[in-house]
């Protein structure tokens, strides 16, 4: 997973985010930093009752915040969705030591090549160089 300084660098860069099911995010500056968060959809339980059995929608409560501004918050993009922000600039993916190296290719032709400990920071990484 990418750290919360990787993904707050994108954010700087300009990586825009529309949340979907699914999305991994973090809240800085409010003691949660260690914390990572999911965007999901209601979770969906069944009940045996006396007249049958029944589909109950139910949200999760974890702690005493209702809600909290998406600007508020940052997105830590998952390695599929790094390699789709790259899109038609990446060139590959390959096992490097003990970590992974990237290769895209910028807008103006230059090789780019990112090196780290796994695959999700390395893409990031290019993505960055990409955001430059």
């Amino acid at each position: 997973m990418i750290t919360l300084e990787l993904a707050t660098r994108l954010r700087d860069a300009g990586l825009t985010w529309t949340p979907a099911s699914g999305d991994r995010f973090a809240i800085p500056d409010r003691d949660l930093d260690g914390q990572v968060f999911v965007v999901s959809e209601m979770t969906i339980d069944t009940q045996e009752l006396p007249t049958g059995a029944v589909m109950k929608f139910n949200g999760t409560t974890e702690w005493a915040l209702d809600s909290i501004a998406q600007e508020e918050v940052v997105w830590l993009p998952h390695e599929a969705q790094l390699r789709g922000l790259i899109g038609p600039a990446f060139r590959k993916l390959e096992p490097a030591g003990s970590g992974y190296a990237v290769e895209a290719v910028a807008g103006d032709g230059s090789p780019i090549r990112e090196l780290d400990v796994d695959a999700e920071r390395a893409y990031a990484r290019v993505l960055l160089a990409l955001l430059a």
